[in-house]
């Protein structure tokens, strides 16, 4: 093709790309898979990695032969010590932590699809301080203790429903429900219930587990088990990935805005308040099993857009697999930084994600400006 005695040269290969893929759909369908594909392998190797970490190392090939002996169910060749704190110990610990560094991610994906901002987090919506309220009611005073095992998550969950349909309460006005009252009121009521579960443990008259409760507020994964709780965690957050992943068209028009969702076929309202009570039942399980973690709802959402852009079919599978693989990581930091103490896994959570909550505000400012 020639312009003013200058030939520009198109090259055939890029044309037939461009014209076969005009949209860039095959592309981007070819990064997600890519970025799966990857972070699935990264997850596998974290955990072998992550089981051998601690006070006794173990290489990751002695790991890999324990875990396939039992699941085999042969005999290892390994001591008797070794294999008890590989399969008993720490393995689920590891698959714990990806859990529900997977079920946080997802929460977090949603959440700032349903009130369209990007600063959402079941930490800033309140949804975790209403779990961490329920769980220290169970905790402190037994409450619900009647359902035995179960007596912690469902007090986690229903404080977690009971905060988000509170937020949900709070914000709507008029008939509507808009992403910066929903934000505000996430805020007012979350600080509303930090206060309420600081009571709750001054009130309880117990310093032993007033200081239970206060670790376990930071974070931690150390009661994790091969135990029903472990089970219901891998299942509920199993659910939650599905889930959001099939309804992830509806997250996209929900994100664009009310208006479009209508003319999409889909009631904002509704499926807004159904959201909540699968965000609130994850966040509820997750809580209970874990404590109160935050910032990897925050966090992940960003990197996993960054990666696979805003499509949310593409997003919820591999902003699961970046949260399983961060907080695995995060709980290893935990656990060796300041060895044989345990370090809360909030607190290493914090100081990831705090900068990068600053690095993002500035960066809307400047975009602002």
């Amino acid at each position: 093709m020639s312009r003013n005695n200058v030939t520009v040269t198109t090259p055939p290969a890029a044309f037939d790309a461009a014209a076969g893929d005009p949209l860039g759909l095959r592309a981007r369908s070819r990064r997600t898979t890519a970025w799966s594909a990857g972070l699935g392998v990264a997850l596998v190797v974290t955990v072998l990695v992550a089981v051998g970490a601690g006070a006794v190392t173990t290489s990751p090939g002695t790991v890999a032969q324990v875990v396939a002996a039992h699941l085999l169910g042969r005999d290892s060749d390994v001591s008797p010590a070794t294999d008890a704190i590989v399969w008993q110990v720490r393995l689920p610990r590891v698959l714990l932590g990806a859990a529900v560094g997977a079920g946080l991610a997802v929460c977090g994906v949603a959440l700032q699809a349903m009130v369209r901002n990007v600063l959402a987090d079941p930490y800033l919506l309140g949804v975790n301080s209403g779990a961490s309220t329920g769980a220290a009611a169970a905790i402190l005073f037994g409450v619900g203790g009647g359902l035995g095992i179960y007596a912690l998550p469902a007090s986690a969950f229903l404080g977690a429903l009971a905060a988000s349909l509170l937020v949900f309460v709070v914000a709507r006005t008029s008939g509507r429900v808009t992403s910066t009252r929903l934000l505000l009121a996430g805020v007012a009521v979350g600080y509303a219930l930090y206060a309420a579960t600081s009571f709750l443990i001054f009130a309880s008259g117990s310093a032993e587990g007033s200081r239970s409760v206060m670790f376990w507020l930071l974070g931690s994964l150390g009661l994790a088990r091969w135990d029903a709780t472990l089970g219901i965690v891998v299942v509920v957050v199993g659910v939650t990935v599905v889930v959001t992943t099939v309804l992830g068209r509806r997250l996209d028009a929900l994100a664009v805005g009310d208006e479009t969702a209508h003319v999409l076929g889909v009631s904002p309202e509704r499926f807004r308040l159904a959201m909540l009570v699968l965000v609130s039942l994850c966040v509820g399980v997750v809580v209970a099993a874990s404590g109160s973690i935050g910032f990897v709802g925050l966090v992940v959402p960003h990197l996993a857009r960054r990666a696979v852009g805003a499509t949310h079919v593409r997003v919820v599978p591999v902003a699961a697999l970046m949260g399983a693989v961060l907080l695995v990581w995060a709980d290893v930091v935990a656990r060796v930084l300041l060895a044989p103490q345990e370090i809360p896994i909030g607190i290493i959570t914090a100081l990831v994600g705090a900068p990068f909550l600053l690095v993002l505000i500035r960066r809307m400012h400047a975009v602002a400006a």
